[in-house]
């Protein structure tokens, strides 16, 4: 074993629908969205991660670009594992190696996975040089990244609000006690903009422009305390067909998510609904806390809190909380063990 473990690298990956997110000698060394760009003619992979999004929206027949993950699950094999192939092989103290060592790897997902969808996970995981695979859920990374101790006999909610699903679940002894996985997340809420631009303004918009706006001026409440300026988005008017620009104010946005971030808000109501009793009232006190790019929402958390009476913590960097937990995971994975799917 000696000689095995000299060779092998621990790597920690959160495979998000929008964002993968690499950690390595605990560092966050890939940060990239989820996209490959593929030549139509050769079959090959041109661009990954940021080149590829750059072209997403813009390309010739000749190029295609794929996302590869759908709803939290990899829709696209192939492309998934070139991805993750790519991402691995760029990694700066990896490049320095002569072969490709052999990898340890921890991998979250989403609760609601399926057996055949997880096999796909570790199915991909193994073909670009994984020994050791384990796959973590994702509430359960996103709890060790927000800093909770997971093993205390003690609730603890936790709302993770990624690119392709919103995983809710409450937490205590290490285990996940209920746990609900609803598909409305980031990637609706774009779509969700993209629709409102089309039906309030004429304007025909691209995700990435959509995406654009939601980060720049998304809100959940239509009363903000600090509110952001007006964006000038620029599209396509359906009418004449010519290229314009229009205002948007935060308060359209949030007219625009309301639909959708109900649904969220009814996924945290019925999860609370089917907690212990026990559980409830150490979460009364404890609160609930929001993890990835969606807590990121201007008003958001108010308006969960309301929602529920509820205090809501957004946690600190909510990007990377969900791969901050899984390299913990992976650096005590002894502790971890009872939470690791081998």
């Amino acid at each position: 074993m000696g000689f095995f473990d000299f060779m092998t690298e621990d790597i920690a990956i959160d495979l998000g629908t929008a964002n993968t997110l690499i950690i390595h000698n605990d560092k966050v060394v890939i940060d990239s969205p989820s996209i490959v760009a593929r030549d139509r003619v050769t079959g090959k992979i041109i661009a990954v991660g940021k080149e590829a999004n750059m072209m997403q929206g813009k390309t010739h027949e000749n190029i295609k670009t794929i996302r590869p993950l759908k709803d939290g699950v990899i829709a696209d094999f192939a492309a998934s594992e070139e991805m993750i192939k790519m991402f691995i092989k760029s990694i700066p103290a990896l490049k320095k190696k002569l072969f490709t060592p052999a990898l340890r790897m921890v991998i979250c997902i989403p609760s609601g996975i399926t057996e055949v969808e997880m096999r796909a996970v570790k199915e991909s995981a193994e073909r670009v040089n994984g020994k050791e695979v384990y796959l973590i859920h994702e509430p359960m990374a996103a709890a060790i990244g927000i800093g909770v101790d997971i093993m205390q006999p003690k609730g603890n909610m936790i709302v993770d609000i990624g690119g392709g699903t919103t995983e809710i679940a409450v937490i205590a002894l290490g285990g996940i006690v209920c746990d609900k996985s609803v598909k409305i997340a980031g990637d609706v809420f774009t779509n969700d903009i993209v629709y409102y631009m089309r039906t309030q303004h004429n304007l025909f918009v691209g995700e990435t422009t959509a995406e654009k706006i939601k980060i720049q001026i998304g809100a959940a409440l239509e009363d903000l305390d600090s509110p952001p300026e007006e964006m000038s988005v620029q599209g396509r008017d359906l009418l004449t067909g010519k290229p314009k620009q229009v205002d948007v104010s935060y308060r359209e946005i949030a007219k625009a998510l309301d639909k959708s971030i109900q649904r969220i808000e009814d996924a945290v109501m019925e999860t609370l609904s089917q907690t212990p009793p026990e559980l409830a009232a150490d979460i009364y006190n404890t609160g609930i806390y929001l993890a990835g790019g969606g807590s990121m929402l201007r008003g958001l958390d108010k308006r969960i809190s309301q929602k529920t009476d509820l205090p809501v913590y957004i946690a600190e960097d909510p990007l990377r909380a969900v791969v901050r937990g899984t390299g913990m995971a992976l650096k005590n994975i002894q502790k971890f063990r009872s939470i690791l799917i081998k």
